[in-house]
């Protein structure tokens, strides 16, 4: 079988400059990073500030098995798809993780007929943005303890410094740890990048002086006296800001077909925002009529932070919402059978089972509503596996219709590429001429436990919300503080619509438990964390990263995946 990394070495990339000419970008707003991949300058944006923006598609998912539904490849294959239609397209997306590169999940870089090139390069160092976030972050997380240990002018409490620090990879050992020196230790953890408050301001930042400014108000703790202690009175933020500087700029890529790609921040979509950045998607609403973007994990997570926090931030309007489905997983989701990582997938999802597919159908449903209910056409996506049943293909299509979906198409743009996502694509466009009214879920004015109820009993399905005693402690300092008038970001698994991800389906009558509250000053947003969450992950017992290693001769790499 051939792999996704010997499709890509097959495949010759245009030069980036000619990607850059093709959006329009003049050559002083392009700084190439050899000839596969460039940063873009944000000189752009004032440039054309007088264009009109193009059409906004978000694609999104269904609760996905551990091995994933192809939300990726859906979102790369849908922009290939519409340049075949003659259609001005780009795709924007996150950066891909060091930790599932190495641990579950492999690469993020789409898979089949339907990749981002240089994909190597792209899941391991890139232009550097995760390596400039991690040193922007322990700085802070330096300077802290350095102003501890020469005396602590600015008074802090130690026993309320709630600043962690960040590694890039995964590392379960390293989620609570002790720093310090003697009167000064105090307790700490370690978040993976991808879940760092900076990596979440380099997404949401709109400018370099909106950077500076979310920077210096990033909250590392609580003073003696309860007040707010910052990046600013540490006197770190200047600094913060000159390691993100060329960080911030978005980085422009390319399709397999060619078709522009922006690919810039990562933030995880289960315990963090889940979006690529809004710079990304302002210089490609710009540059293109057609702009698919992708949010991380279901609409239960990505989409609905990117309707009610991304979106709040950057002002756009999604046009549509695409929604992948796969019969693996609506069967999964209908007891059809159980999917582990490194096992093969047992015949009850992946062969005929009407049973299963119309009891797990539940599940999409639940997510088609969600994009609704904020005011936006939905299309359903159902990426086709080779083995596929036609006829179980095209009930989902028809069901899909029946309970609130545009269209619903089947895509087989691994296979297939571009080609393979015409019918998609076709869809999309007839979905962004239906009248839109978009809307965001709650009014952020609301009290902080009224919005986590909202978007658990709206978005989940559940019947209501509990919070430990630790998080009504931190919910009250919040509101006190002046903090209640944030988004919400959730964190909680992304294989259920409920908290357990054991509860499969549409499950109805249960409780989302809130055990913690964080404070994200900088980022914008306040993180209510469900009980069983980790903020660093863990490796698997058989990690990714051991197939991946250096062809002694060649000095290729090889086992990326």
């Amino acid at each position: 079988m051939v792999t996704d990394l010997q499709i890509s070495r097959s495949v010759r990339p245009r030069p980036i400059l000619d990607i850059a000419e093709q959006l329009g970008l003049q050559a002083d707003e392009v700084s190439t990073f050899g000839i596969n991949k460039a940063k873009i300058s944000l000189r752009v944006l004032n440039r054309l500030k007088a264009r009109p923006l193009g059409r906004y598609v978000l694609v999104t998912a269904i609760n996905p098995t551990p091995l994933g539904e192809g939300k990726t490849t859906t979102s790369i294959g849908l922009a290939m798809g519409l340049s075949r239609l003659g259609k001005r397209a780009a795709v924007t997306l996150r950066q891909p993780s060091l930790g599932p590169v190495f641990g579950i999940k492999g690469g993020g870089t789409g898979g089949g007929r339907a990749q981002v090139l240089p994909m190597e390069e792209i899941n391991l160092h890139f232009t550097g943005d995760a390596h400039a976030v991690a040193a922007s972050h322990n700085l802070l997380s330096a300077f802290l303890d350095n102003h501890l240990f020469h005396g602590n002018e600015c008074a802090f409490d130690i026993e309320r410094i709630a600043w962690p620090r960040t590694m890039g990879v995964s590392d379960r050992a390293l989620r609570q740890v002790m720093v310090g020196e003697k009167a000064q230790q105090h307790g700490s953890q370690f978040v993976i990048t991808e879940a760092s408050e900076i990596m979440a301001i380099l997404a949401l930042a709109s400018s370099q002086v909106d950077l500076r400014q979310r920077l210096g108000r990033t909250m590392v703790g609580l003073k003696q006296s309860g007040a707010v202690g910052t990046a600013e009175e540490l006197g770190c933020a200047g600094a913060m800001a000159v390691l993100l500087k060329d960080a911030l700029l978005p980085n422009l890529v390319q399709t397999l077909e060619g078709t522009p790609a922006f690919v810039h921040a990562g933030p995880f979509g289960n315990i963090a925002h889940g979006n690529c950045s809004i710079l990304s998607d302002a210089v490609a609403l710009r540059c293109a009529d057609y702009v698919v973007t992708e949010a991380g994990f279901g609409s239960d997570l990505g989409a609905e932070k990117f309707f009610n926090i991304k979106c709040r931030v950057s002002g756009f309007k999604p046009a549509a919402a695409v929604v992948v489905a796969t019969l693996r997983a609506l069967k999964l989701h209908g007891s059809g059978g159980v999917a582990k990582v490194g096992a093969p997938l047992p015949s009850g999802l992946t062969g005929p089972n009407m049973p299963a597919l119309e009891k797990g159908f539940a599940n999409l449903e639940q997510h088609i509503a969600n994009a609704r209910i904020h005011g936006i056409p939905v299309v359903v996506a159902v990426n086709a596996f080779k083995d596929d049943v036609p006829a179980e293909l095209e009930w989902v299509r028809n069901r899909s219709r029946e309970v609130g979906a545009i269209d619903a198409a089947v895509s087989t743009h691994w296979a297939d590429g571009g080609r393979g996502a015409e019918l998609l694509a076709d869809a999309v466009v007839r979905a962004v001429e239906q009248p839109a009214n978009f809307t965001h879920l709650y009014d952020v004015n609301w009290p902080i436990r009224k919005k986590i109820e909202t978007i658990a009993t709206k978005m989940y399905g559940a019947a209501g919300v509990s919070f430990e005693a630790t998080a009504d402690r931190q919910i009250d300092a919040a509101e006190s503080l002046g903090f209640g008038r944030m988004p919400v970001c959730m964190a909680k698994t992304p294989l259920s619509l409920s908290h357990d991800p054991a509860l499969k389906g549409r499950p109805t009558g249960f409780t989302v438990p809130i055990k913690e509250l964080r404070i994200l000053a900088g980022a914008g947003f306040v993180t209510a964390v469900c009980s069983g969450i980790q903020l660093m992950p863990g490796l698997p017992k058989k990690p990714a990263g051991e197939r991946v290693d250096l062809d002694p001769v060649s000095g290729e790499i090889v086992g990326l995946s």
